[in-house]
Parts: structure tokens; C-alpha cells; sequence
């Protein structure tokens, strides 16, 4: 078997994979943080559904999450489901999953900070807006990067679970190629592209920590 040949079949599900880590990122991250706030929030009401819903999503398979974000509009509202909204249902059900755990990260980063350094902060005239994201959020960013690089390193991993909704990514393309072809040759491609990503991945968010590592 040609290996570039293979190669060449299966980067169209190389480059969804691809797709899938970098918007999941994009939209998780940053909902995480809102997220974590309200897990914060002096709000009871706004604490709790917080906290229900970050129960919820660490709680049920994110398999069962992409079917329900993928089916649940045809069942709940009768709202025909096209073709189109796969990959959208993918992203969607990844970065509801992956907020969930990147808002319990947050959390655990900034109520490690020293309450010290919000009232030291407050005596130099820094509003609660500057506080946190001129003196807060650099150290929280510090401290949570290796649990974050833990949750990177399986979003890379959990990418093959988009198979569940028919969407085709690197996993997917491998088994229907080995299928075609009744060889072991795709899966052992597959293997090889998923160990490169997540050491890309490592070594870059390892590169991050040493670049935080501006005290030492």
C-alpha cells in the first residue's frame, strides 16, 4: 500500500480533527471562565444552576452530550436537522463539555489567590475590574496551566468521538478506509497522527510554562 496514498485519503479527517480541537478551544476556554464566575457568585440561584449544570456535563459521557446537542432539536422542538448541522453540533456539544471542565479550573486558580492582593489592590485605587484582570488572572493563568494541558492533551483524544453523529473526522475516515481495504495500515496511521498531535500540543503548552516562569 502507497503510504502517501493513504496519508492522502485520510487528511480530509486529519484537517476536521484539526477543526475540532482549534474551535473547541476558542469557545471553551473563554466560556469557562464566564462559567466559573457563576460557580463563584455571591447569587444563590445563579451558583446553583452553575453548579447543576457543571455536575451535569463532568457527570454524563460526552458521547451522549453530541447526541442530544445533534438530536435534540428534531425531538424536543420538531426542528428538521440538516446535514450541515453535524459538525456544528460537534462543536457545540465539545465546548459545553469542555467549559464545564475548564470552569472548575478557573475556579480552583483564583480562589487560590491570597486575599491580600484584592485589598492591596483596592488601596491603590484598582477597581474590581482591574484588579482581576491586571493582577488576578496573569498569576491564575500561571497556576492553572497544568491542569488545563491535561484537559488539551484529552480534547485531542476525544476528537474521534465526532464518529457518534457521522461526522468524519480522523478516526472515522481510518475505519472506513481499513474497512475498504481490509488492512490494519489506516489505524496504525491514525495512532502515529494522534501521538504527533498531542506531543505538539505538550511540548507547546510546556513551552508556555517555561515562558511563565519569569521568577525563576
Amino acid at each position: 500500500m502507497d503510504l502517501f496514498k493513504l496519508i492522502g485519503q485520510l487528511g480530509s479527517g486529519m484537517v476536521i480533527s484539526v477543526e475540532i480541537f482549534v474551535l473547541t478551544l476558542l469557545f471553551s476556554l473563554p466560556l469557562g471562565l464566564v462559567i466559573s464566575f457563576g460557580r463563584m457568585s455571591k447569587n444563590t440561584l445563579l451558583r446553583s444552576i452553575t453548579k447543576v449544570y457543571i455536575s451535569l456535563m463532568r457527570g454524563t459521557p460526552l458521547m451522549l452530550q453530541l447526541m442530544v446537542v445533534y438530536f435534540g432539536p428534531y425531538y424536543l422542538f420538531g426542528i428538521k436537522i440538516s446535514a450541515s448541522y453535524r459538525f456544528t453540533a460537534v462543536i457545540v456539544g465539545f465546548a459545553l463539555n469542555y467549559a464545564a471542565y475548564f470552569a472548575e479550573i478557573y475556579r480552583s486558580g483564583i480562589q487560590s489567590m491570597p486575599v491580600g492582593q484584592y485589598e492591596a489592590a483596592k488601596v491603590l485605587g484598582y477597581s474590581r475590574m482591574q484588579t482581576f484582570f491586571k493582577i488576578i488572572l496573569p498569576q491564575v493563568v500561571k497556576r492553572i496551566l497544568p491542569p488545563v494541558t491535561n484537559e488539551v492533551i484529552t480534547l485531542v483524544k476525544d476528537t474521534s468521538l465526532a464518529f457518534v453523529i457521522a461526522v468524519s473526522e480522523m478516526f472515522t475516515t481510518a475505519k472506513a478506509v481499513a474497512a475498504a481495504q481490509t488492512t490494519m495500515v489506516p489505524f496504525i496511521v491514525a495512532a502515529v497522527f494522534y501521538y504527533i498531535f498531542n506531543f505538539a500540543v505538550a511540548a507547546f503548552m510546556e513551552y508556555l510554562e517555561k515562558k511563565l516562569e519569569y521568577y525563576k
